[in-house]
Formats: structure tokens, C-alpha cells, sequence
């Protein structure tokens, strides 16, 4: 270029293109200046720059170095930027954790995928099993039929016995005394699968009924109609009764028209086979009007006979009906203690007539013992007592002139005197009443004689009959000698000393004997009907009806909710409690009456006890219990293939073992709007062996809640509805109670599984008695002489509260039907000491304690709400409950007891402020 520029000066400044060569020159200076302008300055400054920052930074302060390069944590000292890089680092961890995790969960997904199939071809090869064990059970049940079907008889209903037409001309016998059942009734009217129905006729249809007593007619009418044998259907009927007494003398009818009348029955079908013909007397003066009318095969039974007219095993001696349109009042009833009154005996009575004359001469004893029998041993019997009277060693009354006028009587019967309730101070007052039969020998039993029966039984009085030869009311099938003395006439001079050498133990069992046979017998017109029912029924060996259940009225409920299990509940170290039942509840085997049985249990003494045991089978409950009569025999009576093992630690733990090696029990528990603790209680039965059902009484007329959901605890919940809030409905004999053993339990009780089970084997050593935990005791208050119930810890104790007990259901059909109805009604108004009767009845009926078994103090619901219980007037009610039962029973039935069950395993930890007992193991 400046070679060019040279010439284009050189040639006059003018270039090619006609312009001056020095603009062109110029020209190109500047843009060659520029271009190396621009050179210098990007590469020369950045290299100066370079150079001079590096030079600062390389200073001795190196905290004000500004451009120099700096680490990343002098870079975060600026808040923010902290800020960034902490957050910056968090999610840069968790970004790390979280894919650790996702191929963790990866490798555990890979690990259950395995175990799932793994569990499913298990599952397969269980169903497989399963199936096989069920083909096999088929088999052997089927094998085990076939087997029972070769080895036992083919048993169906034996064949019905049909009535004969009638026939005019069947023979009587040659005289109606020789009357019996063999000759003189028809069976083919009462077969065995019969029922025994009984027809009734209504005595108003017929002429004499207008001569009946209205007492004796109303009281009669409203037994039958609530009696369970009684039908309406005369065409099926075994007996055919008729109640022609007691009779009123102004109208009574004369006995050719009564003769006739009967005769004109629609049923008498000529002779009266198969007809019972009742005169009841409520008087002691009642006749024996049907002495003279013939009654041909007609079964008679009234309370006064004479030899000739009494048929034994056909006809029937029934008692007085004193009480008859009226329940014993059993407060006036005096106490069966203490043991001797303040009489040994006493006797008022008058004879209007005797065998003998009064010019008759009086033969001496001295020619009596020399063998001349006296006509009449009544002048003796007098000459006897008065002389025991006038000796002085005991206080004695006798009577044989009567104050006032009295009461008409048969001849040679020893007349009453005075009226019922003088007649019943005396007997309250002595320990022995004598009864003197008639003199004639031929009046084997008169309505005065039963009327002292009944007056000496009521008050307590143990009768003392002279006279051998007497037929005391239902003598087939009551043992008389357990309640009184029967005393021939001839050893009337030794009745004196006889008297004062029974012991008190035994005037007591005389006594309370007597006072149950006038409680079950003679008390009531409904015990009269169904005694003389129940002798026939006996008599031609047909099984009582079943006794009534009552129906559970099912209250509906949801449930499904699964129980949980309190670890407190369930702690039962190495205690094997047994297994937890898989298979459908098992019912206890229903007794069966069987048909060969009917007429063995008359004098059953159920385990030699000296109560009334012996006597339930004529009760008036007399229906026998569907599956109870055998309760004390525990169970079949035999051992079945797999029984006791021997008493073998662990196999022994494992199961019951015993007569009984399958058995489960009931729960029965009594709630009132309680929900939340009632639910917490079942739930803590979820797991329990043995455990048949649950049977919720609900006590509330206020129905559940209707979202109130239900545990689940592996067996049925059954809620039922009660009529009323009672606490008498804890021990219904429900029909949904399917087993023996019933666990009564309060909804805030707390007991462990291992409790309940040890308390479940004791029961089953002794099936007739109370088992339980909470142990309480009677004491006696002398300031006030009277009966105090006490909850304190002690060593002796005499109930079992029912919060926590079993006891067998024999026990609820006698609470809740035989049982004294003043008791349950005590029970009512207080709303309390149901538990307390309970035992009451028990110890009456065993004469046994109950059984206390060990628990570990937690019986108790600690966080429940309050309960009755904790009122100040529980314990006030309570001292009330128990001299009230002690008059209706007229005795103090609570035994005491020492005796505690403990097992060895059971490590009981008593606290220290408790006093220590002895331990029965």
C-alpha cells in the first residue's frame, strides 16, 4: 500500500479511478490504524489485566483478596447463598436415600414375589391335605356308624297301645278291695310315648258341683289350668279326675244321687276304669262321704280311709289343703333354731267316743304285760303322759279335755281343740308332736290325724305318731321315717326316753326334712294336684315331661369387629390352657329319661346328703330337668377312647381329661347400659378354650345402640332381651344354654384365662357345688342378734359371690322355679343379693360350702363405672338379704368353709397387707 500511495503521489495524485490518491491514502491509514487499534486493545489489555489481578491477589492479606479464585465454602459465606447450597446439599442426600431405598424396596418386592408363590403352592398342597383328612373323617364316621348300626339294636317307638272298645260285661273284681292297677286300670290309654294327659272335668257341668266348697273349687280350677298334663281332649286322655269334695253339708248330696251321678260321666265307660275320683278336706271334720257309694274301678284319693275301703297301691292319701287360695306366709313360720323348744312335747286333744264303754272295767298293765290285750290302748297312752307331766324332768303339755268346744270328729279320733292359730303357738313352742290315731284299728287314717300332720310340719314340730297302722299322706313314695317317729301304741312307756336320746344333729335333719315335705307337699294346692299326679305317673312307669326352658328373645347385632387380646389377659407363662375349639360349639349330652328309670329314683339320696335330694322327683316341679338329673354322676359315667391320660405334666395341662374329656361351659353375663365396658369384657374372652358361648343378658329396657358393632371372639355372642330389669334373670334356665357348666360373670369382672380355666377343672371335681373367686363369709351380731354379711378378706368364708362362679344349670331351673318366690322377690325390691340366694339354695340343697379358688386380684374392672356395689346401702341391704332368708328357710344353710384350691402352678403373689391363709393344695 505505500507503495502504491508513493506512486499515485509521484504521478500527480491521481489514481485510476480519476480521485486524488491522498484520500485514498488517508483513507486506508485509518482503517489500517483502526484495525490495529482494536488488535492491541483485545489482546493486549486482557494480558494487562491478567497480569495486575494477579498481582493483588498475590498480596500478603490474603482476606482482601477480591478477584482471586476462591474455594465453594468461601463462596457460601453470602447468606443466600448458604441458603442455596444447604439446600443444595439436602436434596443431593436425599435424592441419594431415596434411590438406596427404591432398589431396596426393589430387592424385598423380588424377595415376596418368591414367598408368594412359595405360599401359594403351600396353600395348593394344604388344600390337597385338607381334602384328603376330610375324605378320611367321611370314611371313619361312616366306618363308626356302620359299626354302631351291627352292634346295637334297631330302637324306634315301641308300638302304640289302642284302647278296647267298651265292654259291658268285663268283670269286675269280686270285691272293689281287691282293685290294683293290674286288674283295674287300662294301660292301652297310657302308652309310654303318651305324655301322660289327664283330663279334667269341669264340675260346675254337674249336679254336686254347687255342694263344693268355693275355696276348694277356685283353688283346684286355677291349679288345673296351669298344670302341663292337663288336656282338653277327653278322647286321648290316660286319667279321667273328678273333684266331688270337700262338700258343704247343707247341700250336700245324698250318696245314691252322688252314685249316680258319677256313673253318669261321659267317660265312666261303666266301671270308672282309668277315673280318680279327689275329696279334698280343708276341714278335720270332713265326712268320708264315699264310704258308701261304689266307685267301682275309679282310683279314689282323699285324706281319710277306712282298711276296707283302702286299696294300697291304688288309691291315694293326700294331705289337707289348708293354705288354699293363699301362698305360706313364711315370716310367722318360726325358725327351724335352736334345735329344743321350750316343750319335749305336746298333745291336745279329746275323745268324744271310745271302744269301750265308760262302765267297762280298766284292766291293769300288770294284766295287759300278762297277756291280756286291752280293747283300747288310749286309757294307757293317758295314764303315760300324765305321769311323764307330773314327773317334772322335762316341761311336757298335755291336753285330753278341750277348753272350749271340740272339733267334730269320727268316733274314737282324738278331736282337735281350739282353733288353728292357738293350735300353732303351742306346736311353735314344742319340740315333739304327738299324734294318737284313732282307737279303731279299722280307720287306718282320718282327716284329723292329717291335719296334725300338717300343723306340726308347718311349725316345725317333729310329729310323733302312735300307732303303727296308719297310712300317712303319699306313704308310697315319701319316706316318713326321716321327718317323724312312728311309734307303736304298746311302747308308750318307752316314748319318753326315746325323745331325750335323740341327738340335735338329728332332731335338725328330722326338722328341716319335715319342713321340705311341707313346702314340696302339702303347702299349696298346686303341690297337692301334682303329687297325685305324679304317684300315678310313677305307678304306670310313664317319664315326666320336660321341664319348661326359658326362650332367649334374641336381641339383633352386628358383628365383626376383631378382638384384640389384652396381654394381661393372655400372659399364662408356661401354663397350657388347653386348644382353642375349631370346631362348632359342643353341647353337653341331653339326658334322656330313660324308660326303665321311672320308678328307681323314688328314694334317690343324691350323694348321702341329709337334705331333700331324694325327694325331687315328686317336687312340683316333678317335669324332670332335659339334661341336669345326673350332674353329681359327672357326666356318662364312663371313660371314652382318649380319657385320662394319667396325670402326665403337659399332656395333663392339655387337656380336661377325666370322665368328661370333652366338656365346654357357658358364659353367662348379666350388663345394664354399660356398652364400652361390656365390649372390653367380651373382648378379653377372645381365645378362651373351652368356651362353648356367650349368653348377654340384657338387663335394660333400652335396646342396644344400633351402631354398636360386636368383637368377634371366635364363638356366637347371644344378646338376650329380658321382660324386666331384674337381677333373677342372671340365672334363667335359658334355652340357648347348651352345656352343664355355666360361667356366671359380672360385665366388669376382670379374670385371666388361666383363672377361668383352673376354676373350670375344679368345677368339674365337684359338679354339686359353687366355684368361683371372690370369697365372702356370714357372721353373727350379738348386740343385735342378728345376721351380718361381711366382704372382708379373711380365712374363712362361707359364699361364693356369682360375679365370678360356676355353677351347674341344674342350679338355675331350682332358683328360678323351686326356690321360694319370697326370695325372688326380695331380690327385686333391693335390687341386690341374687349372688347370696344362690348360695342359699346350694348349701340348703348339698349341705357343702362352696369352693374358692385362687385368683390374682384382678377381679376387679379398676377404670369401670361405678358399680352397685359401691353404694353405702349395699351392705345395709344386704344384712337384710340374709336374715330375710334365714326366715324363709327357718335356718342359717351357709356352711363355713377353710378349704381353698391353689394349684402348684399358679404362683400366687398375695400382697403384703394381706393377712396369709392356709393353702389346700
Amino acid at each position: 500500500e505505500l507503495m502504491t500511495g508513493y506512486t499515485m503521489l509521484r504521478n500527480g495524485g491521481v489514481g485510476n479511478g480519476g480521485q486524488p490518491w491522498v484520500l485514498r491514502w488517508s483513507s486506508r491509514i485509518r482503517l489500517t490504524w483502526l484495525s490495529f487499534t482494536l488488535f492491541v486493545i483485545l489482546v493486549f489489555f486482557p494480558l494487562i489485566a491478567h497480569y495486575y489481578l494477579t498481582t493483588i491477589d498475590d498480596a500478603d492479606d490474603a482476606g482482601k483478596r477480591i478477584f482471586g479464585p476462591r474455594t465453594g465454602n468461601e463462596l457460601c459465606e453470602v447468606k443466600h447463598v448458604q441458603d442455596l447450597c444447604r439446600i443444595r446439599e439436602s436434596v443431593s442426600e436425599e435424592l441419594l436415600q431415596l434411590e438406596a431405598k427404591r432398589q431396596e424396596l426393589n430387592s424385598e418386592i423380588t424377595k415376596l414375589n418368591l414367598k408368594i408363590e412359595a405360599c401359594k403352592k403351600s396353600i395348593e398342597n394344604a388344600k390337597q391335605d385338607l381334602l384328603q383328612l376330610k375324605n378320611v373323617i367321611s370314611q371313619t364316621e361312616h366306618s363308626y356308624k356302620e359299626l354302631m348300626a351291627q352292634n346295637q339294636p334297631k330302637l324306634s317307638l315301641p308300638i302304640r297301645l289302642l284302647p278296647d272298645k267298651d265292654d259291658a260285661t268285663f268283670p269286675l273284681p269280686k270285691s272293689n278291695r281287691n282293685c290294683r292297677l293290674h286288674n283295674c286300670f287300662d294301660y292301652s290309654r297310657c302308652p309310654l310315648t303318651s305324655g301322660f294327659p289327664v283330663y279334667v272335668y269341669n264340675s260346675d257341668d254337674y249336679p254336686f258341683g254347687s255342694s263344693l266348697d268355693p275355696l276348694i273349687k277356685q283353688a283346684f280350677e286355677a291349679t288345673v289350668r296351669t298344670n302341663v298334663y292337663v288336656t282338653e281332649n277327653a278322647n286321648i286322655a290316660c286319667v279321667y279326675i273328678i273333684l266331688v269334695g270337700e262338700m258343704q253339708e247343707p247341700v250336700m248330696p245324698k250318696p245314691t244321687e252322688l252314685e249316680q251321678q258319677l256313673h253318669s260321666l261321659p267317660y265312666w265307660r261303666t266301671d270308672g276304669h282309668n277315673h280318680l275320683i279327689i275329696n279334698l278336706s280343708r276341714k278335720s271334720e270332713t265326712q268320708n262321704f264315699i264310704y258308701n257309694i261304689s266307685t267301682g274301678r275309679a282310683m279314689i284319693a282323699q285324706s281319710t280311709f277306712y282298711d276296707v275301703q283302702y286299696r294300697p297301691g291304688f288309691d291315694i292319701v293326700v294331705s289337707p289343703l289348708v293354705h288354699a287360695m293363699s301362698e305360706p306366709n313364711f315370716l310367722e313360720i318360726p325358725p327351724q333354731v335352736p334345735v329344743k323348744r321350750k316343750y319335749l312335747f305336746s298333745f291336745q286333744g279329746e275323745k268324744i267316743e271310745s271302744l269301750r264303754s265308760s262302765l267297762q272295767e280298766v284292766r291293769s298293765f300288770e294284766e295287759e304285760i300278762e297277756g291280756n290285750a286291752p280293747a283300747d290302748y288310749d286309757d294307757r297312752i293317758i295314764t303315760t303322759l300324765k305321769a311323764v307331766q307330773d314327773s317334772k324332768l322335762d316341761f311336757v303339755l298335755v291336753e285330753f279335755t278341750c277348753k272350749n268346744q271340740p272339733k267334730a270328729s269320727l268316733p274314737t279320733e282324738w278331736a282337735l281343740c281350739g282353733e288353728r292359730d292357738d293350735r300353732l303357738e303351742l306346736l311353735k313352742l314344742s319340740t315333739f308332736a304327738l299324734i294318737i290315731t284313732p282307737g279303731d284299728t279299722h280307720l287306718v287314717i282320718s282327716a284329723g290325724c292329717a291335719m296334725r300332720l300338717f300343723e306340726a310340719l308347718e311349725v316345725g314340730a317333729i310329729p310323733v305318731v302312735l300307732g303303727e297302722q296308719v297310712q300317712l299322706p303319699y306313704n308310697d313314695v315319701i319316706r316318713w321315717n326321716e321327718a317323724a317317729l312312728i311309734i307303736p301304741k304298746p311302747r308308750i312307756t318307752e316314748v319318753h326316753f326315746l325323745l331325750r336320746s335323740i341327738s340335735d344333729n338329728d332332731l335338725l335333719a328330722m326338722r328341716r326334712q319335715g319342713r321340705f315335705l311341707w313346702e314340696t307337699y302339702f303347702s299349696t294346692s298346686d303341690n297337692v294336684f301334682s303329687t297325685v299326679l305324679a304317684i300315678i305317673r310313677t305307678r304306670i312307669q310313664i317319664p315326666a315331661a320336660p321341664i319348661r326352658e326359658e326362650t332367649a328373645v334374641e336381641i339383633p347385632h352386628r358383628s365383626g369387629k376383631a378382638a384384640g387380646t389384652d396381654p394381661n389377659m393372655a400372659d399364662n407363662g408356661d401354663l397350657d390352657l388347653g386348644p382353642v375349639e375349631t370346631e362348632p360349639p359342643y353341647a353337653s349330652p341331653k339326658y334322656l329319661r330313660n324308660f326303665t328309670l321311672t320308678a328307681m329314683d323314688i328314694y334317690r339320696n343324691w350323694n348321702s346328703a341329709p337334705g331333700p335330694f331324694h325327694l325331687f322327683p315328686y317336687t312340683p316341679f316333678d317335669p324332670v330337668l332335659p339334661s341336669e338329673a345326673k350332674f353329681l354322676g359327672s357326666g356318662t359315667g364312663f371313660r371314652p377312647i382318649g380319657g385320662g391320660a394319667g396325670g402326665s405334666g403337659k399332656e395333663f395341662q392339655a387337656a380336661l381329661g377325666g370322665n368328661v374329656p370333652r366338656e365346654q361351659f357357658t358364659v353367662v353375663m348379666l350388663t345394664y347400659e354399660r356398652e364400652e365396658v361390656l365390649m372390653n369384657s367380651l373382648e378379653r374372652l377372645n381365645g378362651l378354650p373351652y368356651l362353648n358361648k356367650v349368653v348377654v343378658v340384657w338387663n335394660s329396657p333400652k335396646l342396644p345402640s344400633e351402631d354398636l358393632l360386636w368383637p368377634d371372639i371366635g364363638v356366637p355372642i347371644m344378646v338376650v332381651r329380658t321382660e324386666k330389669n331384674s337381677l333373677n334373670n342372671r340365672f334363667l334356665p335359658w334355652d340357648e344354654i347348651e352345656t352343664e357348666a355355666i360361667l356366671s360373670i359380672d360385665d366388669d369382672a376382670h379374670l385371666r384365662h388361666d383363672e377361668i380355666m383352673f376354676g373350670f377343672r375344679v368345677w368339674r371335681e365337684a359338679r354339686d357345688r359353687i366355684v368361683g373367686f371372690p370369697g365372702r363369709y356370714h357372721a353373727w351380731d350379738i348386740p343385735h342378734q342378728s345376721w351380718l354379711y361381711n366382704s372382708n378378706y379373711s380365712c374363712e368364708l362361707s359364699m361364693v359371690l356369682t360375679g365370678a362362679a360356676f355353677f351347674h344349670k341344674y342350679y338355675a331351673y331350682l332358683y328360678s322355679y323351686v326356690m321360694p318366690q319370697a326370695i325372688r322377690d326380695m331380690v327385686d325390691e333391693y335390687i341386690n343379693c341374687e349372688d347370696i340366694a344362690m348360695n342359699f339354695l346350694v348349701s340348703h340343697l348339698t349341705r357343702k360350702p362352696p369352693i374358692k379358688v385362687t385368683s390374682r386380684w384382678t377381679f376387679r374392672c379398676p377404670g369401670c363405672p361405678q358399680a352397685l356395689s359401691h353404694d353405702d346401702s349395699h351392705f345395709h341391704e344386704r344384712h337384710k338379704c340374709i336374715n330375710f332368708f334365714v326366715k324363709v328357710y327357718g335356718y342359717m344353710p351357709l356352711l363355713y368353709t377353710q378349704f381353698r384350691v391353689d394349684s402348684v402352678l399358679f404362683k400366687t403373689r398375695l400382697p403384703h397387707d394381706k393377712t396369709k391363709c392356709f393353702k389346700f393344695i
